[in-house]
């Protein structure tokens, strides 16, 4: 079982996290991953919800947010965000491995991308790069 990576954020506080994918399977699969990492998390099921859970006040250290999704799609779902002042770190997470559909995905506003399936490691490796005060470090 994966060690908790709240252990040190910020003091003692709580991580959290929002999960963007349409997919139930992978819903599941990311918010058991950021459980047994003990970070709290909630889904939402494509970028328009995502925009709603923030626009009702909800905070959330990290996104993980798919590329491919009805309604909105993670590259406007990011961009929106972005526009709207949120510096959560937004981690793209897609099957998409062409390095163009990447590149777009990442000049949207993410600070990271994943290739799914996504893993403790991976999601460890996302969260190395925010640093204890809860800025994104480079």
């Amino acid at each position: 079982m994966a060690t908790s990576i709240n252990s040190s954020w910020k003091l003692g506080t709580k991580m959290t996290a929002l999960v963007v994918d349409d997919d139930s399977i992978n819903q599941t699969i990311h918010h058991r991953l950021l459980e047994q990492l003990g970070i709290e998390n909630q889904v939402a099921r494509n970028g328009k919800e995502a925009i709603d859970i923030h626009c009702s006040g909800k905070k959330f250290d990290l996104i993980l947010m798919d590329r491919d999704m009805p309604v909105m799609n993670g590259i406007e779902a990011t961009r929106k965000l972005r526009a709207m002042g949120i510096r959560s770190m937004i981690a793209g997470v897609s099957t998409r491995c062409v390095k163009q559909e990447i590149q777009e995905f990442m000049e949207a506003g993410l600070d990271d991308y994943q290739e799914k399936p996504l893993t403790s490691a991976k999601i460890i490796s996302i969260l190395h790069k925010i640093d204890h005060s809860g800025s994104i470090s480079y």
